[in-house]
């Protein structure tokens, strides 16, 4: 099972098991990670799944298509790295990812 590390903007760390297949928000809702709220249920609706890739991971993940880009520039706090975590499927090579969660989101 790959694992990914979901890093809050007060540095405490959630490190989940994600099934190949689904997507990162899905992980972080399965596993009850603070700050990944998913109202929209994962349909690109919302940007309420925003997360920042690290830096190490950004050329790993496909790039983002054009209604996440759009989403994503209705965020809070938008950085080149910021991604919509439900768009990002998990997969084995994904093994070690690490996302970080805006402090915006932090309730």
């Amino acid at each position: 099972m790959p694992k990914i590390k979901f890093i809050e903007a007060s540095g405490e760390e959630h490190v989940v098991d994600a099934t190949a297949g689904q997507s990162v928000m899905q992980a972080a809702m399965d596993n009850l990670v603070p700050g990944i709220v998913a109202e929209c249920g994962g349909y690109a609706n919302c940007a309420t799944c925003h997360v920042y890739v690290d830096a190490a991971w950004t050329d790993e993940l496909p790039r983002p298509e054009a209604n996440e880009a759009a989403m994503v520039e209705c965020a809070f706090e938008v950085q080149a790295n910021s991604r919509l975590s439900c768009q990002l499927t998990v997969t084995p090579e994904l093994d070690g990812l690490i996302v970080r969660i805006p402090s915006s989101q932090m309730g």
